[in-house]
């Protein structure tokens, strides 16, 4: 049964206009907590820089919180973008969250910087090194966490944490990368579905087994606009539209108000752009958006969904998630 694949969160913190980071921090806090009595499996932030309206740059910071105020859903990162961090510190990071929350830790690791180059040769790398060293630093990372790392530095606490290792992509890159070294999978279908099912096809092909896992997992990013009424639910959803929107056109600000008719006053070119990045989503009542999960879930086999709600006021934002939750429990 479709229902029976576990239902994730992807938070990116929103900072809606007219608010500001400490007030996102509280929200994402309290949606974990609703997240985790609504059965929710695991619950992720996501590394960006340099952005006004996303307050989870301190990641690892952010899990923290996040793991400190709930008990047994898993916390994590979606990711963490490598390319800005030594594995070293990600290790030692990492191995002090899961000392603290011992067995609740995901790690999510990504290949593109998270940030413009600017904002990247900030955070202290060296932009001439070898832009594919990512599987390195996989592999890298991977040892300091092992329990008999064959590097003489040891990251303490990180030795022997086996935290799981995810890898995140928008692209064939990583799906050939995550069943090379074995690793679950996570697409961005919920802002760059185009190569979807072809990075899927590629991962579950090739993957060879490994100590984390023995065959191909996939989890897929979605977007879930839910509200009690399909014309709610495409005003909510407006938000997120605007601030694609004004991101792809080079201006990235905080989460705007919802617009009513926001679609209809587009551009030809500017709906086309939304419509291909937004296609992995639902949008309206609880029918519709059912109909809409089941469809994804039936043409993809995800084993997973990682739902993302970019919605401005935080009441509407945790019922969407409420009600895709009661969705998961009646379709199971």
């Amino acid at each position: 049964m479709w229902a029976m694949i576990p239902f994730s969160i992807l938070d990116l913190s929103p900072i809606a206009e007219g608010s500001n980071a400490s007030a996102s921090l509280r929200n994402t806090l309290d949606l974990a907590q609703h997240a985790e009595r609504w059965g929710y499996q695991r619950y992720w932030l996501a590394e960006h820089h340099g952005m006004p309206g996303i307050a989870s740059a301190a990641t690892a910071v952010v899990i923290a919180h996040v793991a400190g105020g709930t008990s047994t859903i898993r916390v994590g990162a979606g990711g963490i973008m490598l390319p800005n961090h030594s594995p070293l510190v990600v290790a030692e990071q990492f191995g002090t969250l899961e000392a603290l929350f011992p067995g609740r830790v995901d790690l999510g690791l990504g290949r593109a910087p998270g940030s413009d180059q600017l904002t990247a040769r900030a955070l202290r790398r060296n932009l001439d090194s070898d832009a594919d060293a990512f599987p390195q630093d996989v592999q890298e990372l991977q040892d300091y966490l092992s329990d008999n790392p064959r590097q003489r530095v040891l990251a303490v606490p990180g030795r022997g944490a086996k935290v799981p290792l995810w890898i995140l992509g928008s692209s064939t890159f990583g799906a050939q990368l995550a069943a090379h070294l074995g690793l679950p999978f996570a697409f961005a279908s919920h802002f760059a579905p185009q190569m979807m099912l072809q990075a899927l096809e590629l991962y579950r092909n090739n993957f060879q087994p490994s100590a984390q896992l023995d065959k191909p997992y996939v989890m897929l990013g979605f977007n879930v606009f839910a509200a009690d009424n399909d014309a709610d639910a495409h005003f909510r959803a407006s938000s997120m539209q605007q601030a694609f929107v004004n991101l792809r056109s080079g201006r990235p600000g905080q989460l705007p108000p919802p617009r009513a008719g926001y679609l209809d006053q587009l551009a030809p070119p500017e709906r086309a752009m939304l419509d291909a990045v937004l296609s992995c989503s639902a949008i309206g009542a609880p029918a519709r958006v059912a109909e809409q999960l089941q469809a994804f879930i039936a043409r993809t086999g995800a084993d997973e969904l990682m739902i993302t709600s970019q919605i401005f006021d935080h009441a509407q934002r945790l019922r969407s998630y409420e009600i895709t939750a009661e969705l998961h429990q009646q379709l199971a």
